[in-house]
């Protein structure tokens, strides 16, 4: 008589008595669930030692930033001159443009100033006159109790104020030294970068080098692409909207332009949000009217940046679904704040770069 098969061993190791009752199901489950936690826990612990760290980690990355952004130029100067003269050369244009760029749009704001008191008192007061007519039909005496309501709130929250203004000086001076780190550790980047890498790499087990060399590659290719599209969506976001507010005759134009310019750094809702701002502007300046106009932009803008320039940075990068966009966003919001939402798109489209590079190292290995 032939002797039976040994039953399949299970995945959790030898079967007790009452582990042979438990469906194979339930089983497999519990040993993925379990290890999901763990991994769980492992990422919350990551994040909450970065959380320690979150100068330094907002310093590192914007020094990639801008090594991702004047390295091409680094490489051209290099060709004509020394490379550390280069990279001098590259960042102080860089730091030339920005500064120029801000005092532009300072000097705007300054020769606009008196003009625009006086643009937004009329327009507030238009705007209480159409509510006061058809179809709101709202007595004056609403905006009147609501003028006081604010005067009121200003003179005994004036201590919480100053308070917040003094902080605002402390963050200021973060900010400050951030950006300072950002374009120290930015000059060692750009200047010897790949020998930084290949010292780090070097210091790795002989069978980790190459995974990780492969990885890195494919991460800094995906982060450089990812920039420069976001970078070019900004540029041409920030045109389009100072171009047709200048049509428009919107007062602050060029420092909305700016606004947008930064806002677009965050996929899928900061243009929105520096467009709504913009149309607060021209409700307060110009009119329902000319508000409309600036409400219609930002349909056409957002069809604009998700149709035409945001499939464009995808090809560049890594294409991910505008789910896993609006997720990551979100996510990194939630996470982090402004800066989260800054930084979780790279972040998500490195990872599955990586993971898309180590795979096929893995599937075409002899």
């Amino acid at each position: 008589m032939p002797t039976p098969p040994d039953p399949p061993a299970s995945p959790l190791g030898p079967l007790s008595g009452g582990d042979a009752r438990v469906p194979r199901v339930l089983r497999t489950a519990a040993a993925y669930s379990w290890r999901i936690l763990a991994v769980g826990l492992v990422v919350r612990a990551a994040f909450s030692v970065l959380g320690q760290y979150q100068r330094i980690a907002v310093a590192v990355f914007l020094g990639m930033v801008i090594t991702a952004v004047l390295r091409p130029v680094v490489s051209v100067f290099a060709r004509v001159m020394p490379r550390g003269l280069a990279v001098a050369a590259s960042l102080v244009g860089g730091i030339v443009l920005v500064l120029g760029a801000l005092t532009l749009v300072g000097e705007t704001v300054a020769a606009q100033l008196t003009g625009l008191e006086q643009e937004f008192a009329e327009g507030i007061d238009r705007i209480e006159r159409q509510l006061e007519g058809p179809p709101f039909r709202l007595p004056p005496a609403v905006f009147d109790d609501l003028q006081s309501r604010i005067g009121d709130l200003l003179s005994s929250h004036s201590s919480a104020i100053v308070s917040t203004a003094l902080s605002g000086v402390t963050r200021l001076i973060d900010v400050l030294t951030v950006l300072a780190l950002a374009v120290f550790c930015s000059v060692f980047f750009m200047h010897s970068g790949d020998r930084q890498w290949r010292w780090v790499c070097d210091q790795l087990p002989a069978a980790a080098r190459n995974p990780v060399d492969v990885g890195g590659v494919a991460a800094w290719r995906t982060f450089t692409g990812y920039t420069h599209g976001i970078l070019l969506v900004a540029v041409t976001n920030a045109i389009l909207v100072g171009l047709a507010l200048f049509a428009l005759d919107v007062p602050l134009a060029l420092p909305l332009a700016l606004l947008e310019f930064f806002a677009a750094f965050i996929p899928l809702i900061g243009s929105p949000i520096a467009l709504g701002i913009a149309a607060v502007v021209a409700l307060a300046s110009k009119g329902p009217l000319i508000a409309l106009v600036v409400v219609a932009l930002i349909v056409v803008i957002g069809q604009i940046e998700g149709h035409l320039l945001h499939p464009l940075v995808m090809s560049w990068a890594v294409r991910l679904h505008p789910v896993v966009v609006a997720l990551s966003v979100i996510g990194g919001a939630v996470a982090a704040g402004v800066i989260g939402a800054v930084v979780a798109v790279p972040l998500v489209a490195v990872v599955w770069s990586v993971y898309q590079a180590l795979l096929n190292r893995t599937r075409h290995a002899p």
